[in-house]
């Protein structure tokens, strides 16, 4: 049973990490989804209570850094609200209507024509805009990416000790 333990939680902390350049999937639930399918596959003896404590604070700490990086990067290249608010919509929308490319080009393109239509900003302030929602994706990503691995050897420090 062990072995199907720790297959069941690898392929969720595979997913979780693909959740982070395809944001539709929340990663943060696949990385929790793996410690809880180890546990109840195996066991979740060694899974203490502070072992859980610091793991939702990690849990919290990721779903701020998304909307963190994203307000970060477009206020950083002079970015409104709108502009924020379209990153974060294009970023939600792009992958389903462009496939693969829409990842990118939705946050731009949201940021862009919100400053554009919204905050009625010029062409090269919008410009400027979407370039920063796309340095706070990439932000984003290499952020929970990190709290994500040191969550998971938090994890292995605990069932492998």
């Amino acid at each position: 049973m062990e072995i199907a333990g720790w297959i069941a939680a690898i392929v969720m902390f595979i997913i979780a990490f693909i959740g982070l350049i395809y944001p539709i999937i929340p990663s943060v639930v696949f990385i929790v989804g793996g410690f809880l399918l180890y546990g109840w596959i195996v066991s979740f003896e060694e899974m203490s209570w502070l072992f859980w404590v610091i793991q939702g604070l990690f849990v919290i700490l990721l779903f701020g850094a998304d909307t963190l990086a994203n307000l970060v990067g477009v206020k950083k290249f002079g970015g409104s609200k709108a502009g924020m608010w379209g990153s974060t919509i294009g970023l939600l929308v792009g992958p389903f209507v462009i496939p693969v490319a829409g990842i990118l080009i939705g946050p731009f393109l949201g940021a862009f024509l919100a400053e554009m239509i919204v905050s009625r900003t010029g062409v090269k302030q919008s410009l400027k805009t979407g370039i920063g929602s796309i340095v706070g994706f990439f932000t984003s990503i290499v952020a929970k990416g990190a709290v994500m691995l040191l969550m998971i050897g938090i994890f292995l420090l605990y069932v492998l000790t």
